[in-house]
Order: structure tokens, then C-alpha cells, then sequence
């Protein structure tokens, strides 16, 4: 008599997961408004140290959405969540800071 010999798939019952349709329509929408709203800033708004502080402030606004769901950030723990953001930050500072003394050099001409 021959025996059944057993695969590791014949006991698992291998369910297909939900859809996650409602994660990505909410992305899409949170990610439209903010876009839309540079749209409006841009056609709204004159040429003005204000206007870009907007659209920096916007981008990273939407660069961390996008790194916290397309790259899983905002599930990982804290630490290695702060991990990431504070050298981000210091960076922003210190371009910002460039570009102020760089600015400057030209004003005292």
C-alpha cells in the first residue's frame, strides 16, 4: 500500500488578503489636496520668500507621507522612526543656513 507522502502546503489553508483598496484611495486623495493646493499657491500667490517656504514646507509634507506608507516607516518603532527624521531635519537646517550666509556675501557687496 502507498503512502501519502505529505506536502507542506496540503495543511495550510492559504487565504487571500483584503484588498487594501481603501489605504490607496486615501493616499491618493491626501496626496491630490496637497498637490492641488500647490496648484493654488502657485497660480494665486506672486513671487515671494512665502510662496517658496509653502511649496518646500509642502514637499516635505508630502515626502514623509510617501516615505511613512510606500516604505512602511510609519508601522516601524519609534527610534528608528526618529532615527531617520532627525538627521532629515538637521539637513533642512543646514541648507537653510547655507543659503542664508551664502546669501549673504552678495548683499555686502
Amino acid at each position: 500500500m502507498a503512502e501519502h507522502t505529505s506536502h507542506p502546503h496540503d495543511s495550510e489553508h492559504h487565504e487571500i488578503p483584503e484588498p487594501q483598496t481603501k489605504a490607496i484611495w486615501r493616499t491618493f486623495i491626501i496626496l491630490s489636496v496637497v498637490t492641488g493646493f500647490e496648484f493654488l499657491i502657485a497660480f494665486i500667490m506672486n513671487a515671494s520668500p512665502l510662496k517658496t517656504a509653502i511649496f518646500v514646507g509642502m514637499t516635505i509634507v508630502k515626502a514623509f507621507y510617501i516615505v511613512g506608507e510606500f516604505m512602511h516607516l510609519k508601522h516601524e518603532v519609534k527610534s528608528l522612526i526618529w532615527s531617520i527624521v532627525l538627521p532629515c531635519i538637521f539637513v533642512v537646517w543646514l541648507l537653510v543656513a547655507l543659503l542664508m550666509e551664502g546669501g549673504s556675501i552678495f548683499m555686502l557687496r
